[in-house]
């Protein structure tokens, strides 16, 4: 298990940049009405879930050896749960969304206005984003969550 825990802070970086793009293109192909950038979010969505769920459950992993080594402190413990708390709540969101565009595309429901409430979910999804750096920030910055120097401050 230490082997995939090992690259959860690499993997955390690829569903944030793909939710962000996710806006983006969903924003740009409505606001254009280019039907190309409204397809390629679709992509960049499932891309993004995919990777939101590998940095889950790398993340729980890596929460699991450190409570296995002997790291986690209360407050560590306390910050990981929220971290983990956001996390899952970010991943089933976006999970959520993904299935409604998708429903809605199938059955070419997607049209009007329906299609800016699609922009204002990205958009909340990207506040849930940042709660969970927020938390997963403190991890690493305040308490070396990670890093060689939580391993050596134990010691």
């Amino acid at each position: 298990m230490e082997l995939l825990a090992q690259y959860h802070p690499l993997l955390v970086h690829f569903p944030i940049v793909l939710f962000v793009l996710y806006f983006v293109f969903e924003s740009s192909g409505i606001i254009f009405d280019k039907e190309y950038l409204l397809k390629s979010a679709v992509i960049i969505l499932v891309l993004g879930v995919a990777g939101a769920l590998e940095a889950v459950l790398t993340g729980n992993q890596a929460a699991q050896l450190l409570d296995a080594q002997g790291l986690l402190t209360q407050d560590i413990n306390k910050i990981i749960e929220a971290h983990e708390d956001w996390a899952t709540i970010t991943l089933w969101y976006y999970v959520i969304v993904l299935a409604l565009r998708v429903f809605l595309t199938v059955n070419k429901k997607f049209v009007g206005k329906l299609r800016y409430i699609f922009v204002v979910l990205s958009l909340v999804g990207i506040f849930f984003i940042y709660k969970t750096g927020e938390y997963g920030g403190k991890l690493v910055y305040e308490y070396g969550a990670g890093t060689k120097f939580l391993i050596e401050k134990d010691k």
